[in-house]
């Protein structure tokens, strides 16, 4: 599957999803793309997955139309995503086309 991490979701997350191909938005050059246009980036790129710590995209965007799956995670500290990371790892094995997912840190 193809992810991209936004600017707030730590990279040694990468780590951990190893089976996946991910870039971030800084490597490819959307670090000053605002929420909307980072996804209609995405999307015509060919992500399938965008893995954020933005708990306000769901307000901020209209997601129902979007092919790309989404996953929120509710906390940008590391130590604390690491914690969860088995959750992580199932719910970007589970997660479909255009679904949105938050998961709880």
């Amino acid at each position: 599957m193809r992810i991209l991490f936004d600017q707030g979701t730590p990279v040694p997350l990468r780590q951990y999803l190893a089976d996946h191909s991910i870039d971030t938005a800084f490597e490819r050059g959307w670090s000053n793309l605002q929420n909307g246009e980072l996804l209609e980036a995405s999307e015509q790129d060919g992500y399938q997955l965008l893995i954020s710590t933005d708990q306000n995209l769901k307000y901020q965007q209209n997601l129902s139309d979007r092919q790309l799956a989404i996953i929120v995670l509710l906390s940008t500290s590391w130590p604390r995503i690491q914690d969860r990371v088995d959750d992580i790892q199932g719910a970007v094995d589970e997660i479909a086309s255009g679904d949105y997912m938050e998961i709880p840190i």
